[in-house]
């Protein structure tokens, strides 16, 4: 069974930086395609990058493009969301989710519903 633990979420101050891991047990993440997604207090779960299964594609919504950057270590079972210019609206709970089926450069559209494994959540404050 495929368990996903986030981290390196924090409190930074507007224009900062953090790098969120997403690090996977129970079996390898080379067959997965991974996404990262975001909760705001009040609002729906919203996606925020994906990562094909070779890393060869990747994705990101609009508000977070030249900002976030999506990267995967399959040696490391490892993917990262590297976040830059942080604004105060990416506040939010980042989770990251698994997709299995989808091979090679195949990119998997950020619905929740199109994710079979979560973690837990990693809490992200941007504030001053």
């Amino acid at each position: 069974q495929l368990q996903l633990v986030e981290s390196g979420g924090g409190l930074v101050q507007p224009g900062g930086s953090l790098r969120l891991s997403c690090a996977a047990s129970g079996v390898t993440l080379e067959h997965y395609a991974i996404g990262w997604f975001r909760q705001a207090p009040g609002k729906e779960r919203e996606g925020v990058s994906c990562i094909s299964s070779s890393g060869g594609s990747t994705n990101y919504a609009d508000s977070v493009k030249g900002r976030f950057t999506i990267s995967r270590d399959n040696a490391k079972n490892t993917v990262y969301l590297q976040m830059n210019s942080l604004k105060p609206e990416d506040t939010a709970v980042y989770y990251c989710a698994a997709a299995w089926g989808w091979p090679g450069d195949t990119i998997v559209v950020l619905t929740t519903t199109s994710y079979d494994y979560w973690g837990q959540g990693t809490q992200v404050t941007v504030s001053s």
